[in-house]
């Protein structure tokens, strides 16, 4: 077996992995009182219920986050930094297109995100590896 094959069997066991552990995390976090499961596979909870207005696909959303994986390993966060984000809400992964459509102005909601409605087989960095779960805590600030 030559090295890129090597190389290309341990991602494949690693996304794997990573699959299988995120399912049961969803499965068992989909029995929880407070989680709210949608058809898509996203999954979140409310944590502050705000009371403006909702997003859609063509707005610029500032919002403060904070991403780990299921393990609580940190990999992004602008709480953090200090500085929220701003992006277009059309430009970033699909559990955030979901989630955000949903989230009234001043809300505070907690995503989990299955691998298809994230970086799906990618692996994205030394902590999102191929077929993560994603956790993210988002703080809806404003859009324009």
């Amino acid at each position: 077996m030559s090295a890129a094959e090597k190389l290309k069997a341990m991602r494949d066991e690693k996304a794997a992995a990573n699959l299988l552990a995120g399912e049961q995390f969803l499965a068992e976090n989909a029995k929880k009182e407070n989680v709210v499961s949608l058809p898509s596979g996203l999954q979140y909870e409310i944590l502050k219920m705000g009371d403006g207005e909702k997003p859609s696909l063509h707005h610029t959303v500032t919002c403060h986050y904070h991403g780990t994986v299921i393990n609580g390993t940190i990999f992004d966060s602008s709480v953090q930094r200090g500085t929220p984000a701003s992006f277009p809400l059309n430009a970033v992964i699909k559990g955030w297109v979901e989630g955000l459509q949903l989230m009234p102005q001043g809300s505070k909601w907690r995503f989990f995100i299955p691998p298809h409605l994230g970086y799906g087989e990618r692996q994205v960095s030394s902590v999102i590896g191929p077929n993560s779960t994603l956790i993210f805590d988002v703080e809806l600030i404003s859009f324009r």
